[in-house]
């Protein structure tokens, strides 16, 4: 097997981990609330995160060139606030909507991106703006109700997926500054899992019976989606162009309607359907054309099934 192979096979299995994640955090919001369920599955991905960490140094695998260590702390908190924020508005979203609708939704992050670069001064390639009227257009068939709603589900988790496209901003701009990808990454877990953990206490009750009546899905999510699925992406993104390792990870909002549909038998309508194909072919295109510097947004798409 090439090593192409290899590697695009590394990631398009983070990506179904990525999308039947949100199935998971589905579940998990009939035992716990939101930032009780984030807060311990969180600090499980940083711990999960620790002994990758010791192997990637003893193996060589981690990169060569690497900023000072205050570099890459630094990127670990501040990608870890943004994350809190993410991670907090999805999963309060996902328990009023269906997993399906979160997964796509948190999928125009990748569409939002190019807006954002746009403010920053750098001008995106023109068929970004059919991209992101694509998207928009989805997102009103998708989630828009008669008489002009919008759930208020759906409305968190979009808000989530704004929040996930500063990540991306925040990390790529850490990436350039040489930090230690996965360390920067375990960071980030330990700091959101600690402001979750702090809200968690503040606005909700938590009992150790629901949490170990959620298990099964926090463990899934901490260990599976954070720990394995950040390490196959690692490894996968070493061996795949940057623009195809993002297409194949944009997979997981697929994989999060399928999962949606094959386990909690979720269904969509024919307008709805329409609006997860808009948004994935806009979600599609706007990979295939953005440029290489892009490449580090790869590396947060595994927090969107988080």
């Amino acid at each position: 097997m090439s090593q192409k192979i290899r590697g695009s096979l590394m990631l398009l299995a983070a990506a179904f981990i990525w999308g039947t994640a949100f199935v998971a955090q589905s579940e998990g919001m009939n035992y716990v609330e939101p930032f009780t369920y984030n807060a311990v599955r969180t600090l499980i991905g940083g711990l999960v995160l620790i002994p990758v960490l010791v192997i990637f140094k003893k193996t060589g695998i981690r990169q060569k060139q690497q900023a000072p260590l205050k570099v890459t702390v630094t990127g670990g908190v501040v990608c870890g606030i943004v994350l809190f924020a993410a991670s907090s508005f999805q999963q309060s979203g996902i328990s009023m909507t269906t997993a399906g609708k979160a997964g796509f939704i948190t999928a125009l992050y990748i569409v939002i991106v190019p807006l954002a670069e746009l403010l920053l001064g750098r001008k995106p390639p023109k068929l970004i703006w059919l991209c992101v009227a694509g998207a928009a257009a989805g997102f009103w068939l998708l989630c828009i109700k008669e008489g002009f709603t919008v759930s208020k589900g759906d409305l968190l988790v979009l808000v989530c997926a704004l929040f996930f496209a500063v990540h991306i901003i925040v990390i790529d701009r850490f990436n350039g500054k040489a930090a230690d990808a996965v360390m920067m990454s375990c960071i980030q877990f330990f700091t959101a899992g600690l402001l979750m953990t702090v809200a968690m206490f503040i606005t909700e009750h938590p009992t150790l019976s629901n949490i170990w009546a959620a298990k099964g899905t926090i463990l899934y999510t901490g260990i599976l989606s954070s720990g394995v699925a950040y390490t196959l992406q690692i490894l996968g993104q070493r061996k795949t162009p940057p623009a195809a390792a993002t297409l194949l990870m944009s997979l997981e909002s697929v994989f999060a309607a399928l999962s949606g549909w094959i386990i909690l038998h979720e269904t969509l309508t024919q307008k709805e359907a329409l609006g997860c194909a808009l948004v994935f072919t806009s979600v599609i295109l706007a990979q295939v054309r953005l440029p290489d510097k892009t490449k580090a947004e790869p590396m947060t798409a595994q927090q969107n099934g988080e």
